[in-house]
């Protein structure tokens, strides 16, 4: 140690440098004391904030600089303590001072740190000496060892503890000290206020491990960072500002704002981390100052803390996204503790509050916006002035139903969220309500049990969504009630009955609906609809024609539910059943419209001419046509069912209502049909039975046959038959009768049976084609009893018994004996009569029809024609007279006699002819 030597100002600033430089606090603090002249406080704390290592302990020199702070002098060493000043001893004092001129001391007013007025040097120290901790030796950790001593010391350095150096080092170093991107002290100290928020929340709910970390998060980072006057902007805080005294705009804090905005996004990106931060914190009433208590927020302030908070809580319960049961929980779960924190009721859960369905008062529109609310719930969540998130009763009450409303729908398979539900209440729009429930009510039974209670309990939410649990008629003008209250009540019993029905809860639906009177759920005739197009639904989903089985079943037994309502003489029950009866009789045909499809009954209902159906089946059913009157069943009941029977191209529906005609008139073509398939199989006996049977009719029967019905099919079917040539495939006879026993004559004969028939029915247009086949048909029977004629003499005359040996005593052969089975060609060869035309037949009804009816001049041409052309016998004419005195009528005779009978009736075209015109007329 050198000797005390006496040592001038500026060997003593060099020296205390010296001291600084090797962290010599005890030579330091001695120096001090023996020079306090020299080394003022502002002198020693330059000096120290300048050459005093940043990598030094605060606690070795915080003695020091409370002793400076407060003006002591520090303890004496020992006597016998001597200083070195050996580092100095060979300069002399100018040297000194050119040495101290050097120096650069840092000054305690830095322009890179803005101070107040009223900082002292060692708040100005403390500061600037945290500042190089953190940014030369890292040391951020050990500042508050550095300022706790001091925090008292002025208001200033304790704000800025509290609200920058403990925010900073709990994010760095306590609460996420693994994450390297760190700003150091002053970096983070010049932030603009929002970005600072937005560091000290970067990494909070990051991982989902720290979720419940969030709460933490704003109360020891964003709480402690708003302790700091100049991050507010008002007006004056000394006013005494009530909830309700408008003066909330004037009071702001970006910061705060930035930090619920924060909360807000992650309850729309990461509404886990946003619940777990509202639950565990209990808002701005909650801050961790680190166990300081002498630092609080001013009224006012603490007001809009609170208000701001609320707001913000509401607005991220409707920001949720997930339209999920558990994110509807997690919402409803917020709710409960905004109101808590405000001193509501929030002891219930979404599941209890959903299962007890409690009435809701409806909510006044203009106080939730008006027309409005629903842009309301998109925008400005935030802002004091959006009525849907300001903390008050009614925001307070709707948020929890929207809520509960948005629940049950998810719950129900339809998706939705609270913003969602709020669409629904606040825009009304009964189309988007109907989608909302006719979703709800389909996933019904995907979700049904066999137990009724699930259907009551669904009908009790759907009308809970429709009204929130008010009596129907409660909702005044003005407000707004339930989710579907823009649905009619009608119109949802009437879902829910079609689902119950589609689910078989017949005996259910039964005790609901199948009553009149007020209290009826739904009037009689909405019940009537509903059931004719649930019973028609099941029809037309039926894969099989089998009324015993699958949809035809289901429908049977829908129309049979209501025996109160729909008994059964109903016209509805009574065409549904027919419709059924219709569809089984198909069953028992193999029938397939499309290649690859087969028949299924929704066909039937929807075919524009469903008659036509039975060609398909006939077409693909051999012999079927042999079962005509299952198919005249089957016609009878697509007119009991209202079917379209004349929906034929150019043929307008009747209009009259009499069905026993339409009937009459649909099993007329269906014999028609059967005529034809029986024609195509060869089958003519069964062709010819049909027309003579069933297609032939009187006058008087034609003329009762209303004009709005033309009978288009029964004269083809019976021309058809009359156009049949008989081939080795035909089919043979099973029995003669009394008919012909030449197979071609008795053919022949039979058909012109059918064109008689033919001539009878058809339209007069359509008379001259059916004729030439008459005709035609005539002269070939004509030949073939020539024919056979010619055959029977060839055969007696090679079989007389004179040729033969010992035929004595034979019988004269001028003698004629009458046989035993005279046929058509042997009464043709006694008579000895050459066939006559048609016209000498009818020469006698010529005669009336002269006098009665109008001439058709194109069709009395062409059959003049026809009949000129025709070369006939002189020999072969007889009287009038003569033809009576016969007794031997042939067939063909009397076939002719009735079609020339009918055409005259009916059309007159023989008017004008003269029926005792010469034979040369003839000729």
């Amino acid at each position: 140690m050198a000797a005390h030597t006496p040592l001038g100002p500026a060997k003593v600033v060099l020296l205390a440098v010296h001291f600084a430089t090797v962290a010599d606090i005890d030579s330091l603090a001695y120096l001090i004391t023996q020079h306090a002249t020299i080394l003022r406080p502002e002198l020693t704390l330059r000096i120290i904030l300048t050459y005093l290592p940043e990598t030094l302990s605060p606690s070795t020199y915080v003695p020091l600089l409370q002793a400076i702070s407060a003006n002591e002098s520090l303890s004496q060493p020992t006597s016998d303590y001597q200083l070195d000043t050996s580092h100095i001893h060979n300069i002399s004092d100018e040297q000194a001072s050119r040495k101290v001129k050097k120096l650069h001391l840092i000054p305690l007013k830095n322009e890179d740190v803005h101070f107040t007025h009223e900082a002292d040097s060692l708040t100005c120290f403390l500061l600037l000496r945290a500042y190089r901790m953190d940014e030369e030796a890292g040391m951020l950790a050990q500042v508050p060892e550095l300022l706790s001593p001091f925090l008292h010391h002025s208001q200033e350095l304790h704000t800025w503890v509290i609200s920058t150096v403990l925010p900073l080092i709990r994010r760095n170093h306590e609460y996420y000290p693994q994450r390297t991107a760190r700003l150091s002290l002053l970096e983070f100290q010049n932030l603009p206020d929002r970005m600072a928020i937005d560091y000290l929340l970067a990494e909070t709910g990051v991982v989902e491990e720290e979720y419940d970390l969030a709460g933490r998060d704003l109360s020891g980072l964003v709480g402690p960072w708003l302790h700091n006057d100049s991050r507010w902007k008002r007006d004056a805080f000394n006013e005494d500002v009530s909830s309700d005294s408008g003066t909330e705009p004037d009071l702001s804090c970006p910061g705060w704002e930035q930090s619920m905005e924060w909360l807000a996004s992650k309850a729309s990106t990461s509404w886990r981390v946003a619940l777990k931060a509202i639950e565990s914190w209990d808002g701005p009433s909650d801050i961790d100052l680190g166990g300081d208590t002498s630092s609080w927020l001013q009224e006012n302030q603490q007001q809009y803390l609170d208000r701001s908070y609320a707001r913000a809580v509401l607005a991220s319960a409707y920001l949720v996204p997930d339209a999920e049961a558990e994110a509807l929980e997690g919402a409803f779960r917020i709710c409960n503790k905004i109101r808590s924190l405000l001193d509501e009721d929030a002891g219930t859960t979404l599941q209890s509050a959903v299962a007890s369905l409690a009435p809701v008062p409806p909510f006044d529109m203009d106080a939730s916006g008006g027309a409005k609310a629903s842009t309301y719930l998109r925008n400005d969540l935030l802002q004091s002035t959006n009525p849907l998130t300001t903390p008050k009763e009614q925001s307070l009450d709707l948020l929890p139903t929207l809520i509960q409303s948005a629940y049950l729908l998810t719950c129900s398979g339809v998706p939705c969220t609270i913003r969602k539900a709020g669409d629904l209440a606040f825009i009304q729009d009964q189309q988007e309500q109907k989608s909302q429930l006719g979703r709800f009510v389909r996933n019904l039974p995907t979700r049904a049990s066999d137990d009724d209670d699930f259907w009551v309990r669904a009908r009790q939410e759907i009308l809970w969504l429709h009204s929130w649990g008010n009596k129907p008629g409660s909702v005044q003008d003005g407000t707004f009630q339930g989710v579907l209250g823009n649905v009619t009540l009608e119109f949802i019993e009437t879902e829910l009955l079609k689902a119950m029905l589609s689910r078989s809860r017949y005996s259910l639906a039964r005790s609901l609906y199948d009553q009149e009177g007020p209290d009826a759920p739904l009037s009689a005739p909405a019940v009537l609809n509903t059931v004719q197009n649930s019973a028609l639904s099941a029809f037309d989903n039926a894969s099989n024609p089998n009324r015993t089985r699958g949809g035809l079943k289901k429908c049977d037994e829908i129309i049979k539910a209501f025996p109160t309502i729909m008994d059964n003489t109903h016209p509805i029950r009574r065409r549904v059943e027919a419709l059924l009866k219709a569809t089984h009789a198909l069953s028992d045909y193999r029938l397939v419209l499309k290649q690859g499809e087969p028949f299924s009954p929704v066909v039937l209902r929807v075919h524009s001419d469903p008659v036509s159906i039975i060609e398909k089946v006939l077409e693909q059913n051999p012999t079927a046509y042999t079962r005509l009157q299952e198919f005249i069943e089957l016609g009878s009941n697509m007119v009991d069912a209202d079917l379209p029977t004349q929906a034929r191209p150019g043929i307008r529906q009747p209009t009259i209502t009499d069905l026993n005609s339409v009937r009459s008139m649909v099993e007329k073509r269906i014999v028609s049909i059967c005529v034809g398939a029986a024609l195509r199989e060869d089958d003519f006996e069964t062709a010819y039975s049909y027309v003579v049977s069933r297609l032939g009719v009187n006058e008087t029967e034609r003329r009762k046959q209303h004009t709005g019905i033309c009978d288009e099919w029964s004269w083809k079917a019976a021309l058809d038959a009359g156009k049949y040539v008989r081939t080795e495939r035909s089919q043979k006879p099973t029995h003669l009768g009394t008919a012909s026993g030449n197979p071609e004559i008795r053919h022949l004969e039979q058909r012109i049976e059918c064109l008689a028939t033919s001539l009878r029915i058809a339209p007069p247009s359509q008379l001259q084609e059916v004729l030439k086949t008459f005709r035609r048909c005539e002269e070939q029977l004509d030949a073939a009893v020539k024919e056979e004629a010619a055959r029977e003499a060839a055969w007696d005359t090679a079989g007389d018994l004179s040729g033969l040996p010992g035929s004595f005593d034979a019988p004269n052969p001028d003698k004629a004996y009458p046989p035993r089975n005279i046929t058509a060609s042997a009464t043709a060869r006694q008579a000895e009569e050459a066939p006559m035309s048609l016209f000498d037949l009818s020469r006698a009804t010529a005669r009336v029809a002269s006098k009665n009816l109008t001439v058709l001049s194109s069709l009395q041409g062409s059959l003049q024609n026809s009949f000129t052309s025709d070369k006939t016998n002189p020999e072969s004419e007889s009287s009038e007279s003569e033809l009576h005195e016969q007794n031997r009528t042939r067939k063909r005779d009397q076939l002719r006699e009735a079609a020339t009978g009918t055409l005259v009736s009916g059309v007159g075209w023989l008017l004008g002819a003269n029926p005792n015109r010469p034979a040369s007329g003839q000729q």
